[in-house]
């Protein structure tokens, strides 16, 4: 009894602590991705001392024909204007085939967007958009697409 005590003590304290981590994914309707169809993400960073990471988060079923997924992505900062930079996502490669988990015909990727962790310098509102710039319009097979922010 006494050891259940500790154990569920130990889970009542672990588990009451902030998760710093914002993660919002979108749906895609009808698992087609047109150029014109580009989601945004807003989060609030209060904590300019801390680093973090920064990772798109995509779901896409085993019927997507390419490795790869080309993106646009634009980031705001508190205060400035939208930036764009053309990210390649690799999301497969014939040794070991799709990346990331997967069940059944959907697999999930996260891939991390910076080559490390980043200070973000100033608190405040910041926003991400997401489009696909692949040469097929509309692209199909994209179930979702999203972002996620951790802490570290």
């Amino acid at each position: 009894m006494k050891t259940f005590l500790h154990l569920l003590l130990i889970f009542v304290l672990t588990g009451c602590g902030k998760i710093n981590v914002f993660e919002k994914n979108v749906h895609i309707p009808l698992q087609t991705w047109s150029y014109g169809y580009k989601p945004s993400f807003t989060f609030t960073i209060s904590d300019t001392t801390a680093t973090y990471n920064v990772y798109i988060v995509l779901r896409h079923t085993d019927a997507y024909k390419y490795n790869n997924l080309w993106l646009s992505l634009g980031s705001q900062a508190p205060g400035d204007s939208m930036l764009f930079q053309n990210i390649n996502l690799q999301l497969a490669n014939d040794q070991m085939g799709w990346d990331g988990t997967g069940m059944d015909d959907i697999y999930e990727v996260r891939k991390n967007i910076t080559p490390g962790p980043v200070p973000f310098k100033r608190a405040g509102n910041y926003t991400f958009t997401i489009a696909q710039i692949m040469r097929e319009n509309p692209l199909l097979h994209i179930l979702d697409v999203g972002v996620r922010v951790e802490k570290l």
